[in-house]
């Protein structure tokens, strides 16, 4: 079959929407690092929608970390690429043309800092998940002893984590007596601006504190808050696409039609119209994210480890079982009176549209998927309520057993016996300490919890806490997890 390339555009079905405006004259103006299929189904449509509504020069250049996957599927492609969204009425097909190269930080980062030194880029922008901030989730400081850290410290010109990439960038840019670009997180962390600032700073002044007074005083480090359900591209999603589309696309992405973009209007050099294709440029974001976090991300986790432990593979699943709908709906009522409504929003209903957004056949977003990186996830999606509901001496009972089907989740079997492909940077220590445990609820309780760097020194102290989750735990491993999600109905 063809592939898909600036060549064979003409030839897809009307029905495609395709870039309306000259993909020749567009110049790169952001760096997305971490070109993954999230940033390709937002922000890259974001700017694909104010590129044809205000054409400027926003075109982005895509920088992979680590591998370079990414960069052979597009390069063959001129950069194009298919976003399917899926909906219950039917898909919806779109070519997004504004990625103009891709490159691979491994292979040359020479090239990496020259782009981003590069007088035309105004904005580099992230998805690099939590594990790639090389921080702690519990404090946002940068851990100065992380491998990435430390290497990119040694060798400066060859950075490979986000953090020593952007400074080193920036560097090049102030001894070139340029201004700073604008660091734009897209990444699912409480007060990501303020965390990749403290980050950028506190990684400069290890080696030059003079740079990073120059990045703290005339730096942009927006806060954002990103939204938009994206699943792991299948080979059957390619072969599907390529159907539809008529010729091969092998880098399609697929995506929810919902999307949502919070973003603090503070940048450094300007940016694309997004403020005039939806997104909404604020001055505070936290309420966003805030309530996001605690009620989209968190009922996410909860149900990605209760949903995969009884044996559904996506969201859609889990979430259209009785049981877990229900409870759902228990946990999102221990969340809500924790969440401050951000201005405009019921919380009730965005709790509902969520329901609805989760049951969504036509996306298959894995449980599998949700569930990885539990351990730098779980301290901002659950933990802070859970620390607020025991302050307040409210219960805790749905989202105890969020916890607790973490823990059955990470003891490395499902409910069949069949071992669950663990997918954290804390996995080796997770196996060593289950298979000390067992099946004792008590003893594999009490080993996790014990892992401050998710727990701290606070909960594994407080009965309140440990009570419900090792009672949880043991009902998991006796009964299921549709029958103690059952128990709390």
């Amino acid at each position: 079959m063809t592939r898909l390339t600036t060549r064979t555009l003409s030839s897809l079905p009307a029905a495609v929407r395709r870039p309306a405006y000259d993909r020749a004259t567009l110049a790169p103006g952001i760096v997305h690092l971490g070109l993954g299929a999230f940033a390709r189904a937002h922000l890259c449509e974001y700017t694909e929608d104010a590129l044809e509504l205000d054409f400027g020069a926003w075109g982005v250049t895509g920088a992979s970390l680590q591998r370079p996957d990414q960069r052979d599927r597009l390069k063959p492609q001129d950069g194009l690429y298919t976003l399917l969204k899926r909906a219950p009425a039917g898909p919806e097909l779109r070519i997004i043309g504004c990625v103009g190269e891709v490159l691979v930080a491994p292979e040359n980062p020479a090239a990496l800092i020259a782009r981003l030194a590069a007088p035309e880029t105004r904005i580099v922008s992230l998805t690099v998940t939590e594990k790639g901030y090389c921080h702690d989730p519990a404090t946002g400081r940068l851990k100065a002893d992380h491998p990435d850290i430390v290497h990119d410290l040694a060798n400066p010109l060859a950075p490979r984590s986000a953090v020593g990439i952007i400074v080193a960038g920036l560097k090049a840019r102030r001894t070139a007596g340029l201004g700073p670009f604008t660091a734009l997180s897209c990444d699912n962390l409480p007060h990501n601006g303020g965390v990749l600032r403290g980050l950028v700073r506190d990684f400069a002044a290890l080696s030059d504190d003079a740079l990073s007074q120059w990045i703290d005083a005339n730096g942009a480090f927006p806060a954002t808050m990103v939204d938009r359900i994206v699943p792991a591209t299948t080979e059957a999603d390619i072969a599907e696409v390529s159907r539809l589309i008529g010729v091969e696309d092998a880098a399609p992405v697929i995506g929810e039609p919902f999307r949502q973009w919070a973003i603090q209007d503070v940048f450094a050099a300007g940016r694309p119209a997004w403020d005039r294709v939806g997104a909404q440029m604020v001055t505070e974001v936290a309420p966003f994210e805030f309530m996001k976090l605690r009620m989209l991300n968190g009922a996410h986790s909860s149900l990605a480890y209760l949903g995969y432990l009884a044996g559904h593979e996506t969201v859609a699943e889990a979430s259209g079982n009785a049981v877990l709908a229900r409870f759902l709906q228990g946990l999102w009522a221990e969340i809500i009176p924790t969440v401050p409504a951000p201005q405009g929003v019921v919380l009730a209903d965005y709790a509902e549209a969520l329901l609805t957004r989760f049951r969504n056949p036509a996306i298959r977003h894995r449980t599998w998927q949700i569930a990885m990186d539990g351990s730098q996830k779980l301290p901002q999606r659950l933990l802070g309520t859970i620390r607020e509901r025991l302050k307040a001496g409210a219960p805790i009972d749905h989202l105890a057993l969020g916890v607790a089907a973490w823990m059955r989740y990470v003891s490395g079997t499902d409910e069949t016996g069949a071992a669950i492909d663990l997918r954290d940077p804390l996995a080796a220590e997770f196996a060593t300490r289950a298979k000390a445990a067992g099946r004792n609820a008590a003893a594999l309780s009490q080993a996790l919890l014990g892992i401050e760097a998710i727990f701290g020194s606070d909960l594994p102290r407080e009965e309140r806490f440990t009570r419900p989750v090792e009672r949880h735990l043991a009902a998991l491993f006796e009964k299921g997890a549709k029958a103690t999600a059952a128990s709390l109905n």
